[in-house]
């Protein structure tokens, strides 16, 4: 896949990670302050192109996070980093759902 435009072509490349969590009754603004908690720290980390975390408007329980990362190398860097290993227990103990998709781009090997 080609793109002309620069930065589509770096939104487009990396490896991706979507992220549904969905948060026990009455954990929703919990769930939602550690998330913000997470961007600035987590978007400085070299690896990272993006940290996007969205809550659903309809359901404030629900929860999308869009992780973009250099490589498979930034993401497995930011599971370790101590900003998120500080959190991540709390995180899901809050939830009664999460689930972790790694995505590559369409012509990327993995491995």
């Amino acid at each position: 896949m080609s793109f002309t435009d620069p930065a589509a072509k770096n939104l487009n490349e990396g490896f991706a990670v979507a992220i549904n969590i969905v948060a026990k009754e009455g954990k929703g603004d919990a769930v939602a302050e550690i998330l913000q908690g997470l961007i600035a720290p987590t978007m400085a980390e070299k690896g990272v192109k993006f940290f996007v975390p969205y809550r659903s408007p309809t359901d404030p329980l629900s929860f999308f996070i869009y992780e973009l990362y250099v490589d498979e190398a930034g993401w497995e860097a930011h599971n370790k980093a101590p900003h998120f290993l500080n959190v991540v227990d709390e995180l899901v103990s809050l939830v009664t759902h999460r689930q972790r998709m790694p995505f590559v781009p369409f012509g990327v090997k993995r491995g």
